[in-house]
């Protein structure tokens, strides 16, 4: 699923998002809106993860919503 795509269907997947990754907050998910780079970002600074997990983390959920 491209960027697009996800930034188009953010409010529909958002409820998913939260419920994978409960320590981000509403406000990180509404800044988000989609970017999954910005998000890897925070998923890196709330769980303490390298970059490279917090990226697979995004591109493996993106999957789920195809």
């Amino acid at each position: 699923m491209n960027k697009d795509i996800i930034a188009g269907k953010w409010t529909q997947v958002k409820g998913k998002a939260q419920a994978k990754w409960g320590k981000l907050t509403d406000d990180v998910f509404d800044v988000a809106e989609g970017n999954g780079e910005y998000l890897a970002g925070k998923l890196q600074e709330q769980y303490g993860w390298e970059r490279e997990q917090a990226e697979r983390e995004v591109r493996e959920f993106e999957k789920t919503l195809d």
